[in-house]
């Protein structure tokens, strides 16, 4: 106590409170206008800024619009016309259906800018009202709006003036117009059936037609705030759990970035930022992307409002769900689903990045023409088979198709195989038709670590290492799943040495390790005895594989589960145990190799999240030399 008496703040100090609250900074006085004006009904939303949104923000909409009455009311503290009433007769805040619901928007700006609102409704006539730093003046005839029209004009000049200490702690104009920015998406991606501008110091950088409210018109939206490319990586998703329904898109593997920025869910259409979903986004994706990688997806979330509460937070962008576990289940359940519907799918960024390594800076693309080194010579087949090794076999149940001595002929036009005279089942000059494999047909080997296949319709530029650890990583999770991963004993027991916490960590799940296939003593001190390995993983550098796998279970944070942080074990064991970089492969071996990846699932990329092949269709090829 500091002896003075307890009294009651001004009305004045209590809204200047509240806004402190509810507008942090110019952005969130444009989400809470464009929420009104999204509940108003509209169909158009003209955003305006300057100077970041401090010194202008006007927002305009052809919502229902409000009358003098409604007017005088709106900008009082906790008026709102969003909240049913329950049949108790109280605020019904359980089924809240809006995006406001609070009252304090347009009260709370008002009392640190100056705002004025003009509106009218099908059967008004239209009126201003104006709050200038918590003073209000009466509303009064306007004539902006022409007749038969209807909807709101909100205009908010210098924001923060009667709270100056406020401006001190705003960045420069562009970061708050990138906020601006990125509020106005997030609300356009929720509400693809409403036409959004936003006008940026003059500019526009945002207009986006009304789509509809669909499968499709979501797409085309998203196209449109995130990039064609999103659109062309990601994997469609619709799946519902005991009423609840999740649609929306995901990137492919191969499709991810830095940060989790481009991660959006929307609840009943209301953007929010959930903790949950990023831990739920990290074990549906835990097989395919290396730790610090984050895949770009749209998740749509529907469910009974009563399902979630939507007022555990001023700002209204977190929400809390009464069956969190449901939820997160949900999401990670159909993740999966739609990472494994699209399983052999890499993205189409990976060929973009490829076509532009090939062409050469500064090169023309019309009538460009291409010579050859001084000292190139003509391509001559390598022999492949001349040194068939057995280290690559194919896996059980791959399709057979292997290539022999002698390349194949893939028939474009009717998509079947041509095999050399000699070794057809009935006889020289007879045609054996197969299906063509949708990897192709291996042609050669590039410094013995990528393999070139022919398709049909262009050429596939495989990562033997990669897509063999994909491969031998299914594999292991196959046998896991079948009760364990067989062992084969080693003749004479190695000791490995590892630092005292690395050994510990080993020794604290070497049941989980058994598993795996890999069977592990204590030594002593900061030393290992490994008696068995992983049958399926042939010879190994056993040091280096109990070293990385140390390092993995030490690197595993808390916020993994257990589950996650033995996969990721896994797929170190898996990138230990598969073909180098490096390794002169033959061609029954690259040819077992490409079956193998079209007969297990996400061979798109391997455990790290690289893509394992990059594709090229025949008219990109003929463009790189000026054909097309």
């Amino acid at each position: 106590m500091t002896g003075r008496p307890i009294r009651r703040l001004t009305e004045g100090t209590i809204n200047q409170i509240a806004a402190g609250e509810v507008v942090e900074r110019p952005a969130s006085a444009v989400k809470e206008l464009v929420e009104n004006a999204l509940d108003a009904g509209s169909g158009k939303i003209v955003v305006t800024v300057a100077d970041g949104g401090t010194s202008l923000i006007l927002v305009e909409d052809d919502g229902e619009g409000m009358d003098a009455a409604s007017l005088l009311l709106a900008i009082e503290r906790h008026a709102t016309s969003k909240l049913p009433i329950a049949a108790n007769g109280h605020d019904d805040l359980t089924h809240i259906a809006t995006m406001g619901f609070r009252g304090e928007a347009l009260p709370s700006i008002g009392a640190i800018a100056r705002l004025s609102v003009t509106s009218r409704t099908i059967t008004s006539d239209a009126h201003v009202i104006r709050v200038d730093g918590g003073r209000l003046s009466k509303p009064a005839p306007a004539a902006y709006l022409s007749p038969g029209q209807h909807g709101t004009r909100v205009e908010v000049q210098d924001l923060f003036f009667a709270t100056p200490a406020r401006l001190k702690f705003m960045k420069s104009a562009r970061a708050e117009s990138l906020a601006v920015i990125d509020v106005v998406k997030r609300l356009a991606m929720a509400r693809p059936d409403v036409a959004f501008t936003l006008i940026d110091d003059g500019k526009t950088v945002l207009s986006l037609a009304a789509e509809s409210a669909l499968f499709d018109g979501k797409l085309r939206r998203l196209a449109r705030v995130l990039g064609r490319d999103f659109a062309d990586n990601a994997a469609p998703i619709d799946a519902t759990r005991e009423g609840v329904r999740l649609s929306g898109f995901a990137g492919l593997p191969t499709y991810h970035r830095a940060t989790a920025q481009m991660q959006f869910l929307f609840v009943n259409n209301r953007p929010v930022r959930d903790r949950m979903l990023l831990g739920a986004v990290r074990g549906a994706y835990a097989d395919y992307l290396v730790r610090g990688r984050h895949p770009a997806m749209a998740l749509f979330l529907e469910c009974d409002p009563a399902f979630v509460d939507v007022n555990v937070h001023p700002a209204k962008t977190e929400v809390r769900f009464r069956d969190a576990g449901l939820v997160r289940g949900l999401i990670v359940g159909a993740l999966k689903a739609a990472l494994h519907n699209e399983a052999h799918r890499a993205s189409s960024t990976v060929a973009s990045a490829a076509m532009a390594a090939f062409r050469s800076p500064g090169a023309v693309q019309q009538g460009m023409s291409f010579a050859p080194p001084a000292n190139a010579r003509p391509f001559v087949s390598s022999g492949l088979a001349e040194e068939a090794r057995t280290f690559y076999r194919p896996l059980d149940g791959a399709r057979e198709y292997n290539a022999l001595s002698e390349p194949h002929e893939l028939d474009h036009d009717h998509e079947r195989v041509h095999e050399p005279a000699g070794h057809h089942d009935h006889g020289s000059g007879v045609e054996h038709e197969h299906a063509a494999p949708a990897m192709g047909v291996a042609r050669g080997q590039v410094h013995n670590t990528y393999i070139v296949a022919q398709t049909h319709d262009g050429m596939m530029l495989v990562d033997q290492h990669a897509a063999h650890e994909r491969i031998v990583y299914e594999r292991m999770k196959d046998a896991v799943a079948a009760g364990g991963i067989a062992r084969q004993p080693l003749l004479v027991p190695e000791v490995v040495e590892l630092e005292e916490a690395g050994a510990e960590r080993i020794m604290a799940r070497r049941k989980d390790l058994a598993a795996f296939g890999l069977v592990v003593d204590d030594f002593g001190g900061s030393a290992v005895l490994v008696r068995e390995t992983p049958a399926i993983l042939g010879d190994l550098d056993i040091k280096s594989l109990l070293r990385d796998i140390a390092d993995e279970l030490g690197e595993s944070d808390t916020a993994h589960t257990l589950k996650e942080r033995l996969d990721h074990v896994l797929a170190t064991m898996a990138c230990h145990g598969s073909v180098r970089a490096g390794r002169k492969l033959g061609a029954d071996e690259m040819n077992a190799l490409l079956r193998d990846m079209e007969g297990t699932p996400h061979t798109g990329q391997c455990n790290h999240g690289r893509p394992t092949y990059v594709e090229l269709k025949l008219a990109d090829i003929e463009r790189l030399f000026g054909r097309r």
